[in-house]
């Protein structure tokens, strides 16, 4: 009898070790977390603080461009991260009102060498011209140890003048550093 016992309690030690190795439940997000996701709200907040207290007037009727944000370290490239941001920004801006042209750019911005001033391309010049386009909203990233640095330029198309900027960073969460790979 004491070694039935001794059987059933070491028994019960074992499978209860067992089911503390068992592989962890996955739970799904919700939609209502997916809605209230802080990185679609850092988006909605940049554009909110870009635009906060411009006069629409001083754009003279002309729409706004979205160019991709790009890689400040690549800027021939662009990862999953910067298209999905410029997608953001065209949508906060059209919903604060802003006449946002929907048009995919590519080779959004380059430096001048020397003069360490971002200026557009000769393709969104052409292409803004053609499309009627005021200002372009140009943006870059650059991925550090804990954040993601993003910083977002409006530009007047006729001069290259920056009208407004704003900086802000995203956590390297998971979600950001699956943005940031660049696919093969």
């Amino acid at each position: 009898m004491k070694s039935f016992a001794l059987l059933a309690a070491l028994t019960a030690t074992v499978l209860a070790g067992c089911a503390n190795n068992a592989a962890p439940v996955r739970v799904e997000p919700t939609y209502q977390e997916a809605a209230a996701s802080p990185f679609l709200q850092s988006s909605r907040e940049a554009i909110a603080r870009l635009t906060d207290g411009f006069d629409m007037s001083a754009l003279g009727g002309g729409p706004v461009l979205v160019a991709t944000v790009v890689n400040v370290n690549d800027l021939s490239r662009s990862a999953p991260l910067g298209r999905t941001l410029s997608e953001q920004y065209a949508s906060h801006m059209a919903a604060a009102g802003f006449n946002v042209k929907e048009i995919k750019l590519r080779g959004d911005v380059f430096v001048k060498e020397g003069a360490g001033e971002l200026l557009l391309s000769r393709e969104i010049k052409d292409i803004a011209r053609s499309h009627n386009a005021s200002m372009v909203l140009v943006g870059t990233y650059s991925a550090a140890a804990s954040f993601t640095y993003v910083s977002l330029k409006l530009v007047r198309t006729e001069d290259s003048r920056i009208v407004r900027g704003h900086d802000y960073a995203l956590p390297n969460d998971r979600d950001v550093q699956r943005l940031l790979q660049v696919p093969r």
